[in-house]
This record gives C-alpha cells, structure tokens and sequence, in this order.
C-alpha cells in the first residue's frame, strides 16, 4: 500500500513528493502520464520566480526538479489515473491500464489545460495554424503576422514573446480593458509591432488545405467584420481544471467542488474528506503562478506527514 500517491507532475506534485519523502514517508509515488514539469514547460520566458536570476524559458525553470524530488525516493509512474475512491480509511487509485493500487493518503495536483475560444474553424484548424503554444510553435511564423486571442497574463505575455519573432502580431481581445497586471499591460504596450484589436468578437477562422489564412473578427461597436490576414492564431483564453479523477460513478465528485470543478481546500490543502488533499492550479483560488503551485505542494506535503502519523 502507499502511503502517499500523487497525481500530477508539475510544481505541486514534484514539491509534495520532495517534502514528503524527504519528511520521512516512505512509499510515495506520483502518477503522471508523460515527463514531469506540468504546463509551464510551454511557457516562453519566467522572470519572476525567486532566486532565479536570468529569464529562463518554463522548460528550462523545470529541468532539474524531477531528479531532485526523487533523490530521497519519490517514484514516478507513467499512468494515467481515472478515477479515486474511498476504501474504508484509505483510498482506490485507478489507473487506465486497468490496475489499482491503494493509498493511505492522495494529492490531486493535476492543474489544468487551456480552454477552447468556442469560435468557427477553431476544431478544424487547431494544429494547422491553431496553437495554445506560442513557445512550441511561435518560430514557424518567423517574420509573419499572427493574432493572440485572450485579456489575461497569459495571452500578453505570448503576445510580448512572438513580437520577438513575428513581423507583427494582432492581440484580439472582446473587450476594451484587460485582466493581466498593470506590469504585463505595461510590457506589452511597450512592443511596437503589437497592435490591440479590442472590443470585438472572434467570429470565424478561415484557411485552406495549407492551413489558417486569416481570421475574421466583428466589432461590438457597430457590428463590422474585419479580416486580419494571418497565418497562425493562438488562442489563451483560460483555462479548465483536470479534477475528473475525483468525479464518481454517480456522477458527483468525491469531496466539494465548485461550479468550475476547481476543488475546495482549506490553507493547508485539505479538502473536505480526511486524506484527500488539492494542490496547485486545481484547486479553488489558485494564483495559477509556479512559486504558489510548488507552495501549495510542500504545504499539503506537511499536513500528510502529520495526518499519517
């Protein structure tokens, strides 16, 4: 049995393994499908986490964490994990090969992934000129002109790392005020070749076999279309929580959750079944920032070592 089973790879789920074998718990596996270092691997540049001096790219920031959080025994597992269930005091993991293994404890560290913009031509283009990436697919419209989709941190940040790359870039967002902090605000307007689309209204991705040629947005003002003519768009428009782990046969969740599926914790990562714990941007009120996750992680770390005893 373990003592402690970890879903999800990223900061969360690498510091809660580091601090829990580290603080002495002995059978403490993380289950993560590919290679850890969660969603900030597609990150272009990180210029605020503590201590790290240089702007590093979110792969690079990541590099060596895995090995350290195994160092004092954390083992990696590449499985996916469907489902978790009680059993008795302890609980059920099911992994999709078909096995289970019981835990003692569970962290659900699975973050999230990047939400659809919901518009025309977006399933059919996405990979053909449709990215949620601008670090892995920003260089192959070096020099052309793309469109960033997205008010948030995010979408300025990415649009401030393809300026570097691209001839110009198109930050199309639906109103006229945006969510990301003054600084990034600030950094972005800072960039000559971005020009701000605001206000209006992604109607339609268009292209052919090759893939997008443009995108076609609608002003809220007067209702006029407006054809940017772009090869590659890239869409941040949020993101959704990975929390179905926890959702059972019933279709209910196995603790509280809240409209958004994001799961309720208290400050030291409890949620509101005994062993059960949240770390990291699947939570509720998460700052959805690397330090914040990797805080969340050695928190919840702390509280396992104590509720086992």
């Amino acid at each position: 049995m373990l003592d402690l089973a970890i879903i999800g790879g990223g900061p969360a789920g690498l510091t809660a393994g580091l601090y829990a074998t580290r603080g002495g718990l002995k059978n403490v596996t993380m289950f993560e499908m590919g290679m850890p270092g969660g969603q900030i691997t597609g990150s272009s540049e990180i210029e605020n986490y503590p201590g790290q001096e240089k702007v590093v790219s979110g792969m690079d920031l990541m590099q060596t964490w895995p090995e350290q959080a195994m160092r004092f025994g954390l083992k990696h597992e590449m499985q996916q994990v469907l489902k978790v269930r009680k059993a008795g005091d302890n609980f059920e993991v099911e992994l999709a090969d078909g096995s289970k293994q019981e835990a003692r404890a569970v962290l659900l560290a699975t973050g999230s992934v990047p939400k659809k913009g919901g518009f025309k031509g977006e399933k059919e283009f996405f990979g053909r000129g449709i990215s949620t990436c601008a670090t892995c697919d920003g260089f192959f419209y070096k020099n052309k002109e793309v469109a960033v989709i997205g008010g948030g941190d995010s979408a300025l940040e990415e649009a401030v790392y393809l300026s570097k790359i691209c001839s110009k870039v198109y930050l199309v967002h639906r109103r006229d005020t945006y969510r990301a902090a003054p600084s990034t605000i600030e950094h972005m307007r800072a960039c000559e070749n971005i020009e701000e689309v605001t206000n209006v209204t992604v109607e339609e991705v268009i292209g052919d076999n090759m893939g997008v040629t443009g995108l076609i947005v609608k002003s809220k003002e007067n209702d006029e279309l407006r054809q940017l003519d772009v090869p590659g768009v890239f869409v941040f428009v949020g993101r959704d929580v990975l929390s179905d782990a926890l959702k059972q046969d019933d279709g209910s969740y196995l603790c509280e959750v809240n409209e958004q599926t994001e799961v309720v914790v208290d400050l030291k990562m409890r949620t509101n079944v005994p062993g059960l714990y949240a770390a990291g941007d699947v939570r509720i009120e998460a700052a959805k920032q690397v330090v914040c996750a990797a805080a969340d992680g050695a928190t919840a770390a702390v509280d396992i070592i104590e509720y086992l005893g």
